[in-house]
Parts: C-alpha cells; sequence; structure tokens
C-alpha cells in the first residue's frame, strides 16, 4: 500500500502539470488501474492520440486478461465479487493472491477481497493527494515519471535473479531494441509487444519445461464455503 500510494503522488502531480486535475486522476485510477498505462496515458491523451492510447493500453495490459484467466479456479466460489477481483487484479495483488501462503485461521475469500480492495484504494488515494498537491504546490516534477521506469527495472533485475532461465527477459530486451531502432521512440512499443508474445507463445513448452509453471490450485478451502468473508 506504502509503494501504491508514493506512486500514485507521482501520477496525480504529473497529470496537473499536463492540466488534469484531481478528479482525472480519480477516474484514471478507477477505469484504467494499470500504473504503466496511466503514466503513458497522460501523454497520450495530452496530445489527443485516442487510437494510439487505446492500443498501447491493450498491448501494455494484456498480461492482466492472463492474470485473469489463471486465477479463475480459486476465484470460482467467489460469487457476484469475484468480478470485482478479477476487475482489481492487478500485478501487486497477483503476485500476493497466486500463491497459497494465505496465514492458517483467516478467512480465504475475506483476505482475496480486502487485500485486493486495499491495494486499489491505496492507489486511489495517492492519485488523488498527488492531484491535490500539483494544485497547491508549484516545483519543477523533471524526473517524477522515472518512479515507473525505476520500478520496473527493480523487478526485472530481481527476476533475473531469482529464474534460472532467462529466455523472456532477452527476448524482451531484444525485441524492444530491435524495434526502438526500426520504429523509432513513438512507435515500438506496440510491435515490440506483439513481436514478444508470438515469441513466448511459440516458445512456451521450452520455457515451462525449463521453469514449470507451480498448480493453481488452492491448497486449502475458503472458510465461508459460499465465498461470503
Amino acid at each position: 500500500m506504502v509503494t501504491f500510494i508514493v506512486l500514485g503522488i507521482g501520477f496525480g502531480l504529473l497529470m496537473q502539470k499536463h492540466g488534469f486535475g484531481p478528479l482525472w486522476s480519480l477516474a484514471s485510477g478507477i477505469i484504467i488501474y494499470s500504473g504503466t498505462v496511466q503514466f503513458v496515458s497522460i501523454a497520450l491523451m495530452s496530445t489527443g492520440s485516442v487510437l494510439m492510447a487505446g492500443l498501447t493500453a491493450l498491448m501494455v495490459s494484456a498480461r492482466h486478461l492472463f492474470f485473469s484467466i489463471s486465477m479463475i479456479g480459486r476465484y470460482s466460489t467467489e460469487g457476484p465479487r469475484k468480478w470485482y477481483l478479477y476487475y482489481a487484479l492487478c500485478d501487486e495483488t497477483y503476485a500476493m493472491l497466486s500463491k497459497d501462503d494465505t496465514p492458517e485461521g483467516v478467512n480465504v475469500s475475506g483476505y482475496r477481497l480486502l487485500v485486493t480492495l486495499f491495494d486499489q484504494l491505496s492507489w486511489l488515494f495517492g492519485c488523488v493527494l498527488g492531484g491535490c498537491v500539483g494544485t497547491l504546490l508549484s516545483f519543477n516534477s523533471t524526473g517524477i515519471d522515472f518512479a515507473m521506469v525505476a520500478l520496473f527495472t527493480t523487478v526485472f533485475l530481481q527476476q533475473w535473479i531469482d529464474t534460472k532461465n532467462h529466455i523472456p527477459a532477452i527476448t524482451g530486451l531484444l525485441a524492444t531494441l530491435v524495434c526502438r531502432l526500426i520504429f523509432g521512440r513513438d512507435l515500438f512499443l506496440i510491435p515490440a509487444m506483439i513481436i514478444i508474445v508470438i515469441t513466448m507463445t511459440a516458445m512456451r513448452r521450452r520455457i515451462e519445461a525449463a521453469e514449470p509453471v507451480e498448480s493453481a490450485e488452492p491448497t486449502h478451502e475458503p472458510a465461508g464455503g459460499d465465498g461470503d468473508a
């Protein structure tokens, strides 16, 4: 939650800098709810490139579709609340809920709901707070947008250290570099994502053989049985 708030403040400040007030930041956090896409969308909204914004959002956040698919088994007993759990399933929430390490004696269904809810609320709080601060203070915000770059660089390095199979990482680096050289700064992202998706699909069996995927089945059932907290 602390990370969400800090990054959300940076996003709210940048939104204010580009002429979008706190309510715009709040709406972005509710509708988009993807830190990467929200940071990228600031420049896209400023230029009015709606089509490019939509395509970029789809390619960058396509992984969320696979997150949700992998959680179908876990959320099958959650009842109507599962739709919110799918909607608010971001990277950090997925990292916490995709592992079967819920503390003993804790209602699993309620744990899932509150982790998801607190993550989103802390992000929304940070976005609005940053927007409000931006309206009250005047300062040089250069470099704030680098927060997401620093975050994902850290995540990349940690995954490189933790995994023995570096095929996905190398594929991502090479595809991005080649597309950046060919298509330029403004157009490289979408073709790079397409190349990455195709390559990962073609090499799926080899990658899974090197890094066996953990079972998606939960180790214990929700205490409530019917999915109620």
